[in-house]
């Protein structure tokens, strides 16, 4: 037996945590201030995009937001209650190239497999991508662990998964992808200005990288529904991820465009986690599926 780890950036909506026996380490963030645990296993759906509107508006106000990572003393101590109970351990991460998560728990795995409690094991994969890419590799291998799957062979197969999750959104404000150092505080000006809403991805080495260029909220929304229903592989037996930063109404718009077009086996549709929502801003909405690879098969304006 196995147990599956997540960080709280996985996006898995609190009931969806219960129902497939996910274990989340959640990120902290500090609010003007004060500390604010990102996940609450506690909440109804409804609860947590209520809660997700409180923070996006006070994003929108100007609340000061500063994140941080999970220390290697937390994963060790959650790895360890594991193996003791005689599991091993699946963690999916967060990818190393947005966040030095992955290293923090990669140092507690090498410290613990020194002298792994019971004999036990643990694997990591880096999901190269946020957000729902990590949580839907999350549930995947929670369906593998119902089948009676053991955990190395649920990990061999879901490390091949990384270079076929695609994650691609689009944000609201620019203000907020400047603050992170995508754009330049200039560049964020003009384009809100003259409504320029860009397309990003997490490309196949786990950076964010700028995909495409729209002018307007409706052009940019249109295209991720296409970028989804043409390039997406086997729909039906996929769960398609859809994180948004107070932007409920799009979201639903977006979901009933794809579903117009392609048989799906199932949607997740969910508030943006606070730890990477907080670098992309309100209005964000980001889509995670499968496809052929991370290409998405277009040539991008540029990256």
């Amino acid at each position: 037996m196995f147990q599956i780890v997540v960080d709280s950036a996985a996006n898995i909506p609190a009931e969806l945590v219960k129902k497939y026996q996910i274990q989340v380490l959640s990120f902290v963030n500090y609010v003007d201030g004060k500390e604010l645990v990102c996940f609450d296993p506690a909440l109804s759906p409804e609860e947590e995009r209520e809660k997700g509107k409180k923070y996006y508006d006070a994003m929108r106000a100007g609340m000061d937001v500063k994140t941080g990572l999970i220390s290697s003393g937390d994963f060790e101590a959650c790895f360890r209650s594991i193996m003791e109970k005689d599991e091993d351990v699946l963690y999916f991460s967060l990818s190393k190239n947005i966040s030095g998560n992955f290293n923090s728990a990669r140092l507690a795995a090498e410290e613990l497999m020194e002298n792994p409690p019971c004999g036990r094991k643990i694997r990591m994969i880096d999901s190269l991508n946020a957000s729902l890419a990590q949580g839907i590799l999350a549930i995947y291998a929670s369906e593998m662990r119902s089948q009676g799957m053991e955990v190395d062979a649920v990990a061999d197969i879901l490390e091949t998964y990384p270079a076929k999750m695609n994650g691609v959104f689009t944000v609201g404000d620019l203000k907020y992808l400047a603050k992170t150092g995508r754009l330049t505080g200039s560049a964020a000006f003009v384009g809100n200005l003259l409504q320029i809403k860009p397309i990003l991805r997490g490309n196949k080495d786990g950076y964010i990288v700028q995909f495409k260029k729209c002018r307007g909220r409706k052009a940019a929304l249109n295209t991720l529904i296409n970028l989804v229903c043409d390039t997406i592989v086997e729909p039906e037996k996929q769960i398609i991820g859809i994180a948004h930063a107070d932007a409920y109404e799009d979201s639903l718009y977006v979901m009933d465009e794809i579903q117009k077009r392609i048989k799906v086996r199932d949607f997740i549709n969910t508030s943006y986690d606070y730890c990477t929502g907080s670098h992309v801003g309100p209005d964000t909405i980001a889509l995670f599926y499968m496809a052929k690879d991370r290409e998405l098969g277009v040539t991008p304006d540029a990256e």
